[in-house]
Formats: structure tokens, sequence, C-alpha cells
């Protein structure tokens, strides 16, 4: 079994130094943690470093977590297997079983369509996106706001 290595600020500075970022100047709250680690692999990604495990699966949060406040409802399950998956978008909601709008994504196709890197057509037609139901197109919604 795999260990999951929590997203500390150990771990976020261990990975911001080896790529010549400062040290994280926020607090240890999670929500600060996972948006400087957002920050962090973007920068990795760019440098064409390889960012840690639980710097992705924070990234990944803090963007699922936008997106859910950004489009809130129930009605389209986004999953990012294996980090983190939410619920969004109004509409009818199921309540038990496989969901009928399902997107699902690698962490390195969530981030970029998440940060405007990606275009939602670019990526469902090259098959980086699986998106199944008639309200899975997620255009409306990405890139987001704000992140």
């Amino acid at each position: 079994m795999m260990s999951r290595t929590p997203l500390t600020r150990a771990v976020l500075d261990e990975q911001r130094a080896a790529l010549g970022l400062p040290p994280h100047g926020g607090s240890d709250e999670p929500a600060d943690l996972r948006r400087a680690a957002l920050e962090t692999v973007l920068t990795a990604y760019d440098t064409g470093a390889e960012p840690a495990r639980p710097l992705l699966r924070g990234a990944v949060r803090h963007l699922l977590d936008r997106l859910a406040e950004d489009a809130p409802g129930r009605s389209v399950e986004v999953r990012v297997p294996p980090y983190a998956a939410v619920q969004c978008v109004e509409g009818t909601h199921h309540t038990r079983g496989t969901p009928p709008n399902v997107v699902e994504t690698d962490a390195a196709t969530w981030i970029a369509l998440a940060t405007g890197r990606l275009g939602w057509d670019e990526a469902v037609g090259s098959g980086r996106v699986r998106a199944s139901g008639q309200r899975a197109d997620l255009t409306a919604h990405l890139p987001l706001r704000a992140w």
C-alpha cells in the first residue's frame, strides 16, 4: 500500500526550495497550504519538474473546492483519481449509485483546465477528459474565475 504523505508546510517548503522559490509565507491552515501547493505545482510544470504527490493532491483539492463554490449543486460529479472528487452544478442530483453526469480526468489535466492552460474541447477531444451525461460539459465553468 502506498503511503499518503500529508500536505504540510515542511513538504511544501521542500518542493519550493527545490524549485528556487521562497518558503511559504502564509498560514498552516489547510486552505492556505492547498493554494500554495497549486502555485508550487504550476511552477514545477513551467520548469519541467515533477511536483510531489502531496502537492498535487493539495492543488487538485483546492481547484475542485473552487469549482464547487463557483458552480454549487450536485448534478455533476467531477473525479480526479486518486486525489479527490466533488459534486457540483445545479440541477437534478442523484442519491445513490453512479451519478448520471460524470467528468473524470488526471491531476495534470484538471489543473490545466481549471487554470485556463487547456481548453475543454481540446481535453475532451484528445481523450484526456472523459465526460458522460447531458450536464457533464463544464465549458461554462472553466477556467475558474480566480484560483
